[in-house]
């Protein structure tokens, strides 16, 4: 299976960022790390390998991007205006770095956008605020609203809303689009979310299901038994649906 490095000065996040990159063909996946995870933690739990077959045939070719959670969303020692503010430069830098890069290499036109947990939010967040870009996305044991507190999981922006709050947010700026070319373009993605049937982001799926069902956009939610969100059942998802 090939295995890329990556490294480069970000002009969007002005820092290093570095991603890895596995196979050389098919369709391109950017697959996120979970919540404050790095670029190589997909390879190190196994779950790269759990995909090993549809990468030396062809089928898949992965993008495993780093994030900046620290400096955005679990930076509690900033203001949530700039938390959210980090996190449009990240998605800039995605869409501006990552993508280009991938583009360069593999001429495939159908990109998937992937990512667990946090990286689920990533994934979702990407593909439905530019579904044009995308194929599929993939979303496991994820949580799509940000500023909703549940159990132990805080909300990641302390109160604060604003217009750059409310457009990353899928459980908020989804359930009031009326731009019905937008719409369209997201019908067109394959939207699989997947989630624990004791994961305390359930809710949270179900909330985009209901939205994603009044605006008659097509998707699948699969439960899993238990919380399924760990790297062994990851590693499982990840052969089913990517």
């Amino acid at each position: 299976m090939k295995r890329e490095y990556h490294k480069w000065y970000s002009p969007n996040l002005e820092k290093d960022m570095e991603l890895l990159i596995f196979g050389d063909s098919g369709a391109k996946v950017l697959f996120f790390p979970p919540r404050m995870g790095r670029f190589y933690d997909y390879e190190n739990w196994r779950i790269i390998q759990s995909l090993e077959e549809k990468i030396t045939n062809g089928d898949l070719q992965i993008f495993c991007v780093d994030s900046v959670d620290l400096e955005s969303f679990y930076n509690s020692f900033v203001h949530p205006d700039y938390r959210i503010h980090r996190h449009i430069q990240y998605e800039k830098y995605v869409l501006e770095e990552v993508l280009p890069l991938a583009n360069s290499i593999n001429t495939n036109k159908n990109v998937i956008s992937a990512g667990c947990s946090l990286g689920a939010y990533h994934a979702v967040n990407v593909a439905m605020r530019h579904p044009h870009l995308f194929c599929k996305v993939v979303g496991m044991s994820g949580r799509y609203d940000l500023t909703k507190s549940k159990g132990y999981f805080k909300d990641l922006l302390s109160g604060f809303h604003n217009d750059f709050v409310y457009f990353n947010m899928p459980n908020q700026f989804l359930k009031n689009i009326e731009d019905s070319h937008l719409i369209q373009q997201i019908e067109k993605m394959d939207i699989i979310l997947t989630i624990g049937k004791t994961d305390p982001f359930l809710e949270s799926n179900y909330k985009l299901c209901t939205i994603l069902n009044e605006k008659g956009i097509s998707h699948q939610l699969f439960e899993w038994e238990g919380e399924a969100h760990k790297a062994r059942y990851w590693r499982e998802m990840v052969k089913i649906y990517l």
